[in-house]
């Protein structure tokens, strides 16, 4: 393994399994939900859509260089669902990856709700920044037509990510958040007016807890569909790069099953401790 790759960095499932990387999820996770959200429950009316959106990709350009290292900065279970479909990490990490982000969503939206009942006149039932689809979207878009765009808003966040982040490894570099965080910047620009711009479950199911109404009983379709749109993204992007991960490689008998391309025996990694064509001697990716 090359000297980039330490000790720390979450390479295999037991590493992505640590203390110190869920705790990164959780705690930026809710870093995400207070700060971004709170952008719109707090200062909606003076920033607009244009200064939420900048909100939420600022806010993650700078937990991908603070926690990118640690734990990946994922902070979306549909981040986290593309990186165990296309064989980067096991069930377990993902699940444990999932609880993390969602306790980390509730704990930083219960933040935001009491600083947001201590200024004077704010409402939060049915709203709290939460997502919504028909009298509860902004240009009142059907539920047919949300779905569809948190669908293809998540495909494209989701196919950016795995598109700049490191194969045989679950760190990201602190560049990275650039392109990840200007996308997730670009799909709330467009995405707010339309459902308020979910691709982000955990996200979603933070505000929609406190929001109550409506707000819970739409919230299927914000945690449905960016999870659709994060396997819509890992197939286009087994179908557009050079991928060495087999189809859910910590699952032999499914990975065998699928053909296990572009792995070693039951679609281990090749990035785990396997130099690729082109790279100099004793290193690995």
């Amino acid at each position: 393994m090359s000297a980039e790759t330490s000790a720390t960095t979450p390479t295999t499932t037991a590493a992505a399994s640590e203390p110190q990387t869920l705790v990164a999820e959780l705690l930026g996770t809710l870093v995400l939900v207070f700060f971004a959200v709170g952008s719109a429950v707090l200062a909606g009316e003076f920033v607009g859509s244009l200064g939420i959106a900048l909100t939420f990709g600022f806010v993650l350009l700078g937990l991908t260089y603070t926690l990118g290292p640690i734990s990946g900065a994922q902070l979306n279970p549909a981040v986290t669902l593309a990186l165990l479909l296309a064989g980067r990490l096991g069930p377990r990490a993902a699940v444990a990856y999932w609880v993390a982000q969602v306790v980390g969503a509730v704990v930083g939206a219960a933040l935001l709700f009491l600083v947001a009942h201590q200024v004077p006149g704010l409402k939060t039932g049915e709203a709290f920044g939460s997502n919504g689809y028909g009298h509860r979207s902004a240009v009142g878009l059907s539920i047919a037509g949300s779905f569809v765009a948190e669908v293809m808003l998540t495909a494209l966040l989701v196919f950016v990510y795995l598109s700049v982040s490191r194969r045989g490894t679950l760190a990201l570099r602190p560049l990275d958040g650039l392109p990840v965080g200007l996308t997730l910047a670009a799909v709330s620009l467009v995405g707010i007016p339309l459902t308020g711009a979910s691709v982000n479950p955990a996200r979603s199911i933070g505000p929609a807890l406190f929001a109550g109404g409506d707000a819970l009983v739409q919230l299927w379709l914000f945690v449905l569909a960016p999870l659709v749109g994060a396997a819509i993204a890992v197939l286009a992007h087994r179908l557009t790069h050079r991928e060495p991960h087999a189809w859910f490689a910590d699952i032999p008998w499914l990975s065998d099953k699928l053909g296990g391309a572009g792995g070693g025996r039951h679609g281990r990694p090749a990035g785990e401790g396997d130099a690729q064509a082109g790279d100099p001697p004793g290193t690995s990716r």
